[in-house]
């Protein structure tokens, strides 16, 4: 199970519109946590990390480069220098 701090959570409620365009998916920090955890969504801590993610996981990112790749709808900026990937 992952531990996502505030920061985490709530990033991805402000930003869960760019993946989730068709409304909300949580309204609170709590409903936030319950749906990374249950997306099995990862906090990983730098670029080259979600590059890994991606590639661990078979999606292709051929085409991207550098931090083309942040743009992914998937990929959120935690501010800090971690990111959020969340699979829609």
């Amino acid at each position: 199970m992952h531990e996502f701090d505030d920061a985490v959570l709530q990033c991805f409620l402000d930003n869960q519109e760019q993946l989730f365009p068709e409304g909300d998916v949580a309204s609170n920090l709590e409903e936030a946590e319950a749906f990374l955890e249950e997306s099995l969504a990862v906090v990983v801590n730098s670029v080259e990390e979600v590059w890994e993610f991606f590639e661990e996981e078979g999606i292709d990112v051929e085409g991207a480069d550098g931090d083309e790749i942040l743009e992914a709808d998937e990929v959120f900026d935690i501010g800090d220098g971690r990111y959020l990937i969340v699979e829609g």
